[in-house]
C-alpha cells in the first residue's frame, strides 16, 4: 500500500522512521491524541531536517522561504510590542501559533510524491475521524441525540469542528465518486458504490446534527462549483451520453437523499436559519454594539471591536495575544461575551489584529504559491484530475469557514490544512523535479 520514496531519496531507515509517524499522525491525531501528537512532532521535525539535508534543490522551495518569513513577522511583531505595550505580550515570540500551519513541508516530504501514499493518508484521515465519532465523547449516544433535534459534537472540540470535519469528508467523497465507485478496467463495483454511499450519508448526517451554519454556506458555494467543473471535462473526455447517464444516476440518489434530509430536519434547519433574522436587522442598522449575545450576534460584535484594534496597529498588529485583547480589553463589549470568548471566530481577523498586514501578506503569499502549485502539478499531468478537482473545492471551502472559525487556529484545523496541502505540495515538488531533469537530460 505504501510506496518507498521515488521522486527525492534519504537514508531508508529515516525514510520508514518519519513515514510511519506521519501515518500515526494521520490515524490518531483525531482518535488517541495521546498518540497521534507525539507523532505529528516527530513527524515534523523528521521531516524538516530531512528536506534541509538530503532536500537538494527542493530547499530553495518557496514553502521554506514563507516558512521562514513568518517566524520572523512572529518574532518582529513580539519585539515591537515589547516596546510599546509590554503588559500585554507573551513571554517569548511563540513562533509556533503560525509556523504549525508548515507541518505541509514534513507532510509532503514524507508522501515522497507519490498518488497512492497521498490518498492512503487521506483515507486513513477520514476513516479515523469516522471510529472517532463512536469511541469518543457520547459514541452512538450523540448520534441520538443529534437526530431529535440537539446539536451535538462528538467530543471534538466542539459543533463547529466536528462539522468541519464532515464537510471535508463530504468534498474529498464527492470529488474522488469515480475513483471509489469504478475499478480500473472502467467498471462499476456495486460494493464499493454501497460503501461510498454509506461514507457520503454518513457526512450528510454528521453536517445536520453538528448544525453549523456556516460550513452549509461554505459547501453550498464549493459543491456547485466542484459540480460544474467536473462537468465541463466530463464532457469533454467522455461524450454527453456517457455523461448525461451519470448524472442522472447523481440526480437520483441526490434527490433521494435530499427527500430523506428534508423529512428528518426540516425543523432543525429551519430553525438555524430563522435564527439569524434579528442578526441581519441590526446589521442593516448599522448597530454592531447592540447585537444579540448569539454566535452570530458575538462574532459580529467582537469583529467590529477587533477593526478598532486593527486601526491602531495596521502593520505589525498587536502580537499574540491579539486575538483575545481585542476582547479584554474593549470596554463596550458585553462582560458574557469576555467571560466566555477568547477568540475572534474568523482566522484572517485574527492574523491581522495580532501579525499586522505583514501577517497576512505572508498567508497570503503561502495560499497564492500553493494554489499556482497545485495548477503546475495539474498541467504537468503529475496531480491527478479528480485530486485538482478537491484542491478547487477546498481551497473556495476553507476560505469562507475560516470567516466564522478560526480553524487554522486550533489542532484539528492545522491537522486538516497540512494533510491537505502535503498531499497538494508533494505532487508540485515532484513536478519541479522532472522538469529539472528534463531541462538536464536536455
Amino acid at each position: 500500500m505504501w510506496q518507498p520514496a521515488t521522486a527525492w531519496n534519504c537514508p531508508k531507515i529515516l525514510w520508514w522512521a518519519g513515514s510511519g509517524s506521519l501515518l500515526v499522525y494521520a490515524a490518531f491525531l483525531v482518535l488517541w491524541p495521546a498518540v497521534g501528537s507525539p507523532a505529528e512532532t516527530v513527524m515534523a521535525l523528521l521531516g524538516l531536517v530531512s528536506l534541509l539535508v538530503w532536500g537538494g534543490g527542493l530547499r530553495k522551495s518557496a514553502a521554506l522561504w514563507l516558512l521562514w518569513a513568518i517566524i520572523a513577522v512572529q518574532v518582529l511583531t513580539w519585539t515591537l510590542g515589547y516596546f510599546h505595550h509590554p503588559q500585554w505580550v507573551a513571554d517569548n515570540p511563540q513562533v509556533d501559533r503560525l509556523a504549525k500551519l508548515f507541518i505541509f513541508i514534513a507532510v509532503a516530504w514524507w508522501l515522497g510524491g507519490s498518488t497512492r501514499n497521498t490518498l492512503v493518508v487521506w483515507s486513513l484521515g477520514l476513516l479515523a475521524f469516522f471510529v472517532a465519532l463512536f469511541v469518543q465523547g457520547g459514541g452512538l449516544a450523540e448520534w441520538q441525540l443529534g437526530f431529535q433535534g440537539y446539536r451535538v459534537d462528538f467530543g471534538i472540540r466542539n459543533a463547529q469542528h466536528a462539522a468541519m470535519f464532515f464537510a471535508t469528508g463530504l468534498l474529498g467523497l464527492v470529488a474522488f465518486v469515480y475513483r471509489c465507485v469504478y475499478s480500473s478496467a472502467d467498471r462499476l463495483v456495486v460494493w464499493r458504490l454501497a460503501i461510498w454511499l454509506l461514507a457520503l450519508a454518513f457526512c450528510i448526517a454528521g453536517l445536520l446534527v453538528t448544525q453549523t451554519r456556516a460550513i452549509w454556506l461554505a459547501l453550498a458555494i464549493a459543491l456547485p462549483l466542484v459540480a460544474v467543473i467536473w462537468m465541463r471535462f466530463a464532457l469533454r473526455r467522455h461524450g454527453v451520453a456517457r455523461v448525461r447517464r451519470r448524472m442522472l444516476m447523481g440526480g437520483a440518489l441526490l434527490a433521494v437523499m435530499v427527500v430523506a434530509v428534508s423529512g428528518l430536519f426540516h425543523d432543525t434547519v429551519g430553525r438555524r436559519l430563522e435564527m439569524q433574522q434579528p442578526i441581519i436587522e441590526k446589521v442593516l442598522q448599522g448597530q454592531f454594539t447592540e447585537m444579540p449575545n448569539t454566535g452570530a450576534g458575538v462574532r459580529i460584535q467582537t469583529w467590529y471591536a477587533a477593526t478598532q484594534w486593527i486601526a491602531e496597529r495596521p502593520i505589525v498588529g498587536w502580537g499574540a495575544k491579539g486575538r483575545s485583547l481585542a476582547i479584554d480589553q474593549t470596554e463596550w463589549l458585553p462582560a458574557q461575551v469576555k467571560r466566555d470568548f477568547g477568540h475572534l471566530h474568523n482566522f484572517f481577523l485574527e492574523i491581522w489584529v495580532a501579525y499586522g498586514l505583514l501577517g497576512l501578506a505572508v498567508i497570503g503569499a503561502l495560499a497564492i504559491w500553493v494554489g499556482r502549485a497545485t495548477w503546475l502539478a495539474w498541467r504537468g499531468g503529475v496531480l491527478p484530475g479528480d485530486m485538482a478537482l478537491f484542491a478547487t473545492g477546498f481551497f473556495v471551502y476553507w476560505a469562507i469557514v475560516n470567516q466564522f472559525e478560526s480553524y487554522n487556529s486550533f489542532w484539528t484545523g492545522v491537522y486538516v490544512h497540512n494533510l491537505v496541502l502535503g498531499g497538494l505540495v508533494t505532487h508540485y515538488w515532484r513536478w519541479t523535479l522532472e522538469q529539472d531533469s528534463r531541462a538536464s537530460a536536455a
